[in-house]
């Protein structure tokens, strides 16, 4: 099965194009989690499992941010095979490494996480050159999120920046990673954020059947109609990525389960006038 396969059939299958980023800060875990007598992998562990057990049905998608396990140290290599382990088999999983860097590197990398931990797809940063993203593209199975158009205010800084010939940075990552999917059979996918919706068109303009990964609705505000406009034309398959304010809705509650699943089943409909295009 192609990734693009595997991601239409997620979306279908959930009816929904939400993606869970599984960030956990031990500073944010729930209170009644927060202040057991446990060891704090044990209580990641403890937190990701039961937030992958109530969100599952409304989601296609899981995305672990590998800073947060990091942080973890040793322990936290650990519980991220744990949590890959974990994840449904039907749903997308995309490692959030934001990787970059060239040759035996970056080939490396790709071993690490296509190999190893084997997981549906990784997001890559492309400032060192489009070379950076060859070890990733030799499999058809999966899927690269490239960063073309963050959701963070620094993406003005370089991003947003305009080139001679009046586009974008992003718009110039956007063209050359079309020509670039016309090489490969590995998916190439964009991340672009929620934030930048009135940004978006003459970036996804440039490559509208990739598949793109986008954060910034939640926290950070991304409107979910604005999104849905600039969207509308787009063929390439969606997620739509939420983190904090799903799996750290009601933290101070004895009863955090129910307010994550609640939250990402709100998420999950609002979401629905994107949704029903691709599923």
């Amino acid at each position: 099965m192609t990734f693009k396969e595997k991601l239409a059939e997620a979306v279908q299958g959930a009816e929904s194009t939400l993606c869970v980023g599984l960030d956990p800060n031990l500073n944010l875990l729930p209170a009644a989690l927060r202040n057991k007598d446990m060891a704090d992998p044990a209580k990641v562990s403890h937190f990701l499992k039961k937030v992958i057990d109530v969100t599952r049905e409304y989601c296609a998608a899981y995305k672990p941010n590998l800073g947060f396990f990091e942080a973890l140290g040793p322990d936290g290599w650990d519980i991220f095979q744990e949590i890959l382990d974990y994840l449904p088999s039907d749903k997308i999983v995309i490692a959030d490494a934001k990787r970059g860097d060239i040759s035996s590197t970056a080939e490396h990398y790709a071993k690490a996480f296509f190999d190893h931990f084997d997981v549906d797809a990784i997001t890559l940063n492309p400032l060192m050159g489009f070379e950076t993203l060859d070890p990733f593209l030799e499999e058809s199975g999966k899927g690269i999120y490239t960063l073309t158009l963050t959701s963070n205010p620094g993406a003005g800084d370089i991003l947003l920046r305009k080139l001679s010939d009046g586009n974008t940075v992003s718009a110039y990552i956007a063209k050359r990673l079309r020509q670039r999917q016309e090489e490969t059979a590995t998916a190439i996918g964009m991340v672009v954020g929620a934030t930048k919706a009135p940004d978006l068109q003459p970036v996804i303009g440039q490559f509208p059947a990739a598949p793109l990964l986008i954060p910034g609705v939640g926290k950070q505000g991304g409107s979910v109609a604005e999104l849905a406009e600039a969207l509308a034309n787009h063929r390439g398959t969606p997620l739509v990525n939420s983190s904090r304010s799903i799996i750290y809705a009601g933290s101070e509650s004895d009863q955090w389960a129910k307010e994550v699943a609640r939250s990402a089943r709100n998420l999950k409909r609002r979401l629905s006038p994107i949704t029903e295009k691709y599923a």
